[in-house]
């Protein structure tokens, strides 16, 4: 997997024109974190100063190749003192891929504040890794192997307390290996990338050793807090819902200290293989 500074190092084909790299992969179709990280990389590229990313919904519209770059092709939605919006389709083939819009808001803005407690989770440094553990699922020696660049835990269901009334619990440490620069946009870029990471294979949990189809459907995230990527954040996931074929999930990524950074929704195909 190439370096996540590379991903999100877009080639600007004219004003609102970009080209992302593809990266070495092992996966059959293009990696969706890796479409949405550089989706909202070129967006960002696209606003005024003083502004930061709060939100971003996605589709994802077709399996991309792996094998091939994608063109992003920024509208600007609009311009505003406070917010302003921008959408992003990602091509490839002449095809649109996905599809995004995000959502931008001046810094400085101040107002209530309030926030979720980080849930209990064990230490990150006593979560076992995948690359020293010889006990490590095929999923989990997985993740080392296509995003080697990251540091990945999965907390083991044993060690990850249960919610009342939730039909699935999970608990994954993540953070890049190595450290990025102080840019937060990197940082929310990189977030956008990793946030599709495991989240969607949650909803195995209830279902250990069922086979599915999987394929992410589409893409919800919010920004709430700075933080960076390149330490410590728990990714507290559950599923509420599964059915028709699909399955609906969601997370909330702490950083270190407790403060809630993000929130994501996803739901995706889990459908029986014919």
């Amino acid at each position: 997997m190439a370096d996540i500074e590379a991903l999100l190092s877009l080639e600007q084909i004219d004003r609102d024109i970009f080209r992302g790299i593809h990266a070495p992969s092992v996966l059959a179709r293009t990696f969706g974190g890796q479409v949405a990280g550089q989706a909202l990389r070129s967006a960002v590229s696209t606003v005024p100063e003083g502004m930061q990313v709060h939100s971003l919904h996605g589709y994802f519209l077709r399996p991309g190749n792996p094998d091939a770059d994608t063109v992003y092709l920024v509208d600007r939605i609009r311009d505003g003192r406070s917010f302003c919006t921008r959408r992003v389709n990602g091509v490839q083939d002449g095809q649109a891929i996905f599809s995004m819009s995000a959502s931008f808001q001046a810094i400085g803005q101040q107002g209530i504040e309030h926030a979720d407690e980080m849930p209990p989770a064990p230490d990150p440094e006593t979560v076992p890794s995948p690359k020293e553990d010889p006990n490590a699922t095929a999923e989990s020696r997985g993740l080392i192997q296509e995003w080697s660049n990251w540091d990945i835990r999965i907390v083991p269901q044993a060690d990850t307390e249960p919610y009342v009334r939730r039909a699935v619990h999970q608990q994954v440490w993540f953070k890049h290996i190595g450290r990025l620069p102080d840019d937060q946009h990197i940082h929310v870029s990189a977030l956008a990338y990793m946030s599709d990471m495991t989240l969607l294979s949650s909803a195995r949990v209830r279902h250990p050793g069922v086979d599915t189809q999987v394929a992410s459907l589409d893409h919800a995230m919010w920004f709430l807090r700075p933080f960076r990527a390149d330490e410590w954040l728990l990714y507290d996931q559950t599923s509420p819902s599964a059915g028709e074929g699909r399955a609906l999930t969601a997370g909330r990524i702490f950083a270190l200290d407790g403060s809630l950074v993000a929130v994501v929704i996803q739901e995706g195909l889990h459908r029986f293989r014919a």
